[in-house]
């Protein structure tokens, strides 16, 4: 497999991905969806019926992904938890996470363009995409779904990372500010981390590690404690991407191809 090469300059701003999706805007008209009757059962239908089982599939079958340590997650089966990840792949993020908790439905915090696609942009809430807010206006919406999602018992994934580098093998600094969640709702903290692993046909197979849970400290201020719930996942998944060992896409950063 020939490799790729990309150069980049921000490693905190910098996007990859290759969806060419012209964003809606998520105001404070944007419909997120409630706990009426009407949405869970669409929400069951396309998840429980359509979704799962098609993508645990498509995701074992031709991507060869393989779950370890999801036993972790065990105990907290049918109970609220943030789960954290690396944002490596634009095809599969949003359906990875469904993977780990299951049989847990689980919820993903989302870019716009997740929903903004002709006909899976009017699925994919049901699936459990909730998009990102435009302003102030949409960020009430937004923030009462989290809680009503929570409240319901079901874990919501964030990739922290922000910006999709596709196939990217270590893990990019990100900012503690999504750290905030498991405080807020005194809920568990975990994370899974994508690695890509050589196979028998010489593409990429997906490996993902499980860890957790982790805790906030509550010995110390709460700025603190999200720094340090950062810190523990940060540092948990650069240990997890250590067991890449293909590489796919090689980054390299403006100022060192001369190098």
């Amino acid at each position: 497999m020939e490799q790729k090469i990309i150069y980049y300059t921000d490693e905190l701003n910098d996007e990859f991905s290759t969806a060419k999706i012209t964003p809606r805007k998520i105001d404070e008209n944007y419909k997120y969806g409630d706990d009426s009757f009407g949405w869970n059962f669409k929400h069951f239908f396309w998840y429980n019926i359509v979704f799962r089982p098609v993508l645990s599939f498509w995701l074992k079958h031709i991507y060869g992904l393989k779950i370890i340590g999801k036993e972790k997650i065990k105990e907290y089966k049918n109970k609220a938890y943030f789960l954290y990840a690396n944002h490596t792949n634009t095809a599969l993020d949003p359906f990875i996470p469904s993977m780990v908790s299951k049989p847990n439905p689980i919820f993903v915090i989302v870019h716009a363009n997740n929903v903004s696609m002709p006909v899976l942009g009017r699925i994919n809430p049901y699936l459990g995409a909730i998009p990102l807010p435009d302003g102030l206006s949409a960020t009430r919406n937004f923030m009462n779904t989290i809680k009503l999602r929570i409240s319901q018992n079901h874990p919501v994934c964030i990739y922290p990372e922000a910006h999709i580098w596709p196939y990217y093998t270590k893990i990019r600094p990100f900012v503690d500010l999504s750290f905030r969640y498991p405080l807020q709702y005194d809920v568990p903290t975990f994370c899974f981390t994508n690695t890509y692993q050589k196979n028998k046909r010489g593409k990429p197979k997906i490996v993902t590690y499980v860890d957790g849970p982790f805790f906030a400290d509550k010995s110390i201020s709460s700025k603190e404690q999200k720094t340090k719930l950062r810190d523990m996942v940060y540092n948990t998944m650069v240990e997890r991407s250590k067991n890449n060992n293909i590489e796919v896409i090689k980054y390299i950063k403006k100022e060192e191809k001369n190098d």
